[in-house]
């Protein structure tokens, strides 16, 4: 369900070159994680996401204020909102470390993940909040469709061009944040960009390029997941993320138009094309068919 939302998300985030807005607000969220812990001192999954879910929007908040109010363009203010948030972070989980039970607080789980620890009602929570951002998907695909290729003419059209862009990114917050607990603050931003990335070589299509967005990232949770059960102690996140990755791979070579194989045999065909040939139509580093002087004799 993770890998359906997550794909679903990033394909729309791949398109407005957002790519790294996952990674972003998953970086965004670790102080909120950390400050809720402090501020309630437990460890019950729902403290902690409210926490993240609101750093994680005060994280795109900021990033649209320095985009909008400074000449910084936005990978810049992505780069800074991730360092800032994540060391801010960093250091409120030092603090907690020192605090009473502070060493036992596994808030290191949200950083690398640990899907053994979810329980039934985490299970509904992620079910529900992928259902929601797949239904806002669907409701606003037209909207989300001209944001990604032509916001200027959505603007001219009359379209909340601005209040659809942080919809999206809010979206993409709400997505990091359900997922961090099984994937973590690392791994869940290549969970939003990898299916994303892999469906976008086997199609010109965004009808298309959604849903298989969604069914790579989807594989991706499954295939993981059983492969973590095959060895002692083998974490479910990273090889989730690996499986992404060799899904990704196999469609960098193998699709049937933008995939690798497909260029070069292209590319061999067009040289063949346009290789200078004979009136015969043998190429001219070829002997002529025919006979040759003084094949009578």
């Amino acid at each position: 369900m993770l890998g359906l939302a997550g794909g679903v998300l990033g394909a729309f985030a791949l398109l407005r070159r957002r790519a790294l807005l996952g990674d972003v607000l998953a970086h965004a969220a670790l102080p909120g994680i950390a400050l809720a812990y402090m501020a309630t001192g437990t460890k019950a999954a729902g403290p902690l996401l409210i926490g993240a879910t609101a750093s994680g929007v005060l994280g795109v908040l900021a990033m649209r204020a320095i985009t909008r109010w400074s000449r910084l363009k936005e990978d810049a203010a992505m780069s800074l909102v991730l360092t800032v948030f994540f060391g801010l972070g960093i250091m409120l989980l030092g603090w907690v470390q020192r605090m009473p039970g502070g060493n036992q607080s596994g808030l290191d789980k949200f950083l690398f993940g640990q899907a053994a620890s979810i329980v039934p009602r985490d299970l509904q929570v992620i079910a529900v909040a992928a259902a929601l951002l797949c239904l806002a998907i669907l409701v606003l695909y037209k909207e989300f469709k001209l944001l990604a290729f032509d916001p200027d003419f959505g603007a001219v059209l009359g379209f909340p061009v601005v209040a659809l862009d942080l919809l999206l990114s809010l979206c993409i917050a709400l997505a990091v944040v359900i997922g961090l607990e099984a994937v973590g603050v690392v791994l869940m931003a290549a969970l939003l960009t990898t299916p994303a990335v892999a469906a976008r070589y086997w199609t010109h299509r965004l009808s298309v390029m959604v849903p298989l967005a969604g069914l790579f990232g989807a594989a991706s949770g499954v295939v993981g997941t059983l492969a973590s059960q095959i060895g002692p102690r083998m974490p479910t996140g990273p090889l989730i993320v690996l499986a992404a990755s060799l899904l990704f791979f196999l469609s960098l070579l193998a699709a049937p138009h933008r995939g690798l194989l497909a260029r070069l045999i292209r590319l061999r065909r067009a040289q063949a094309q346009a290789s200078p040939r004979r009136p015969d139509g043998t190429p001219l580093g070829q002997a002529a068919a025919g006979p040759r002087p003084g094949d009578g004799a």
